[in-house]
């Protein structure tokens, strides 16, 4: 007897089905525009990263590409870059400001860090970086290469999601980009990342949840 699906269930096959189309991906409706939103409860995070192996077999099994870009590590790469002393620099002096009012600290942090993940120089560059370099390699699998992007949970709460897409946009080489969104859904376009943050309605991907 199988297990009744949960909604997770329900959106991961309703995303591998419409990027599994016999006329090609079918995440947008709009032309030329291929990104999606597959939104979930943060309590869920390794849930979906155990769907996140499922659905890269399965497109694996149907000669696709699926390159996951992990957010988190993107940044970390970019910290490194800094030299060995920026971090424990940087932690050093959030202490200070912490310990003098607790909002002065995460302002501090949120200064040093929001250069490296916001804008169109950011973790946004990164990931266009990785999809084009596919992209070159691979230039007739367009239709057939998925990139997943994750761990945005760990950015929280420095990191806005419908700004990384808009920066993306335009700089994938067309290749459908699928958003791992750790949050709620409000209304039919609004979502509040990690279900904390004043709802962000500038969206235009198709959210699967």
């Amino acid at each position: 007897m199988s297990l009744p699906r949960t909604k997770l269930d329900a959106a991961f096959a309703d995303l591998a089905k419409d990027l599994i189309h016999e006329d090609g991906p079918r995440i947008s409706t709009m032309r030329n525009y291929r990104f999606a939103i597959l939104n979930y409860q943060p309590e869920e995070e390794f849930k979906v990263r155990e769907r996140m192996q499922r659905l890269h077999a399965d497109l694996v099994a149907h000669g696709w590409s699926v390159l996951t870009l992990d957010l988190q590590a993107l940044l970390f790469q970019r910290l490194r870059a800094q030299g060995e002393d920026f971090v424990p620099r940087v932690i050093e002096m959030e202490k200070r400001m912490s310990g003098i009012e607790r909002s002065r600290g995460l302002g501090y942090l949120k200064s040093k860090l929001a250069p490296f993940i916001g804008g169109p120089d950011g973790l946004a560059s990164d990931c266009s970086r990785v999809i084009r370099e596919h992209v070159a390699k691979h230039p007739d699998a367009v239709d057939r290469t998925l990139a997943l992007v994750g761990r945005a949970g760990a950015l929280y709460p420095y990191f806005r999601s419908s700004a990384l897409l808009k920066h993306l946009d335009g700089r994938t080489d067309n290749v459908p980009v699928v958003l791992l969104y750790p949050g709620e859904r409000r209304g039919q376009t609004g979502l509040s990342f990690m279900g904390e943050l004043e709802p962000d309605h500038d969206y235009r991907p198709r959210i699967y949840q």
